[in-house]
């Protein structure tokens, strides 16, 4: 069966599934999807896993400007098989935090290449990518300290850019806010590790300044790391 046969029989199933009140809610994301049927997301990746894992089928789907179709793509995807030259093509479709949650649960954070799209993705221009490889790193059995610094500047340079125009679709004090939410989500998994890590993320965390989004890091990372 070719992908395009695949993929209507795919969203035959998905389709069934479809839900207006979850459609409705996924403006709180950001950009809007072309198609969207508000398949539930536990649905959703129950039928996306009784797929079998074809790399070239999931990045097929992931072109489709259908919300379903794309967070599927996820799911089938091989996190093997994810290598530098195709950051780009992940990155095109990360329109929304939903997209960048979803790739980091099921895709990014599975992948030996993580560590090089961390480096690529947490300076990026788009605060949705640095976004996705914040929560990419924090679920990764691959965390390391060396990932604290990263996290911390990204916050830093998120919460300064409040003053300046914000890049679409994201508000600039929506995607300062999402960014912390990644880092604190980072920087706790590593200071979980051990105490000299926890130590270091306590240090790092108080040379934040005093902006909303660096005062949430800074707040959340004292109660859940401090002894």
């Amino acid at each position: 069966m070719d992908f395009t046969s695949r993929m209507v029989a795919l969203l035959g199933e998905l389709r069934r599934e479809r839900n207006g009140a979850v459609a409705d809610a996924m403006r709180c994301y950001g950009a809007p999807y072309g198609l969207n049927y508000g398949v539930s997301l536990p649905t959703l990746r129950k039928l996306a896993r009784a797929e079998t894992p074809d790399h070239d089928f999931a990045r097929y789907l992931y072109l489709q400007e259908v919300r379903e179709l794309r967070l599927a793509a996820l799911h089938i995807a091989r996190p093997e098989s994810l290598t530098p030259d195709e950051f780009p093509a992940w990155a095109a479709g990360i329109v929304n935090s939903e997209v960048a949650e979803e790739a980091a649960f099921a895709f990014l954070s599975r992948s030996a290449a993580l560590p090089a799209l961390f480096d690529a993705w947490i300076a990026a221009p788009n605060p949705l990518l640095r976004y996705a490889a914040l929560h990419s790193a924090a679920r990764s059995d691959l965390l390391t300290a060396a990932w604290i610094a990263p996290a911390v500047e990204a916050v830093r340079c998120a919460a300064d850019t409040l003053s300046k125009p914000a890049a679409a679709p994201l508000s600039a004090s929506s995607a300062a806010r999402l960014i912390a939410q990644g880092a604190v989500a980072l920087l706790s998994a590593v200071g979980g590790l051990n105490e000299e890590n926890r130590q270091a993320v306590l240090r790092a965390a108080g040379s934040l300044g005093k902006l909303p989004a660096e005062d949430y890091v800074h707040e959340e990372l004292t109660w859940r790391l401090e002894a």
